[in-house]
């Protein structure tokens, strides 16, 4: 009797289990796109226990009037700060900004942008604005542009900030397809020069078009940059890699591309270092397959990685997004 019973029991428990199994939930996972809405341009950036994104408002160019933040403890709920800072806040901005970039120095935060989409002899260019917190808000740092001329034919748009092992700072930046790098001051609010006494650094790899983005990772730099037009559907992210921050830049391949079974468009870019030792991941913009709009971009995060010989491998785009990963 005593076996009867505990074979019943063996068989309760193991039903149960299969209960438990198939309506346990699934693994909680970010979901792409990542953001509400449409945002492009996406920034990240790790500050203490928190991610962040600074995005591009993805709407005509003059209803971008504003930047919103996003910061998340885990890569997966993601809490929105809006208007961290907008043009109202610089008073040079004529028509719109776009393309953050951030980082923290001097015990505070420093959001680049992008005003004004100049031409020759037009007014704007890259500026910079500072605040105490990562939500703002921001206020004008120069009262001025930081880049407002166009150098070796690139428009001064979509710059990203890098600040090196030895603590100097470089900026990457250029449209019209010329990317330009320069060294920062200390302080974040001026340009100085290259040892040959230039202000200004040219940079382009083949096939550059715009979003320059650069990574160091086991003492190589890793520059990363979008190609083709941002409203087509083969624009898409590219990458080269150097023993210096200056190059020289020989491109490597693409690294993030359409994909028929998800979305077209994908591009600007930035990378987010995850918690563990070589964990990382790319932020970027993609337009739905249902969409057509150029301004109809989304938000998503997937995983980066590379392989045994150091380069990086082709991106998979999924709707699913990435797990939860806190920093503490």
């Amino acid at each position: 009797m005593r076996r009867i019973w505990f074979i019943l029991l063996c068989a309760v428990a193991c039903r149960s289990a299969v209960f438990a199994q198939e309506g346990a939930d699934p693994p909680r996972t970010s979901g792409n796109p990542v953001l509400p809405g449409w945002y492009a341009d996406p920034e990240g950036a790790v500050f203490d226990d928190a991610y962040w994104i600074y995005p591009t408002t993805s709407a005509p160019f003059a209803e971008q009037t504003s930047l919103d933040a996003f910061s998340s403890p885990d890569l997966v709920t993601w809490t929105r700060h809006p208007k961290v800072l907008s043009t109202e806040h610089v008073s040079w901005i004529r028509s719109a900004l776009w393309a953050p970039s951030i980082i923290r120095a001097n015990g505070r935060y420093y959001l680049f942008f992008s005003a004004n989409n100049i031409h020759e002899g037009e007014y704007g260019g890259i500026g910079v604005a500072v605040a105490d917190t990562p939500e703002g808000p921001f206020r004008d740092l120069l009262g001025r542009p930081l880049v407002g001329e166009i150098v070796h034919g690139a428009q001064p748009i979509d710059q990203f900030v890098f600040r090196d092992d030895d603590g100097q700072y470089y900026m990457y930046y250029g449209g019209w397809r010329h990317c330009n790098a320069v060294k920062l001051s200390a302080d974040l609010s001026r340009l100085v020069p290259f040892d040959d006494g230039s202000l200004y650094r040219e940079v382009t790899p083949a096939d550059y078009v715009e979003g320059p983005f650069l990574l160091k990772r086991n003492g190589k730099y890793y520059f990363m940059w979008s190609e083709n037009d941002w409203t087509g559907p083969d624009y898409c992210v590219a990458y080269a890699i150097a023993d210096s921050p200056l190059g020289p830049f020989v491109r490597e391949g693409k690294i993030l591309e359409q994909d028929d079974a998800v979305a077209r468009g994908a591009g600007h870019h930035s990378v987010i270092k995850g918690p563990g030792d070589d964990e990382w991941y790319i932020v970027y913009h993609r337009r739905p397959l249902d969409e057509s709009s150029a301004h109809h971009r989304a938000t998503c995060i997937d995983r980066l990685r590379f392989d045994a010989d150091g380069r990086i491998l082709p991106v998979r785009m999924t709707f699913e997004g990435v797990g939860p990963r806190p920093l503490k």
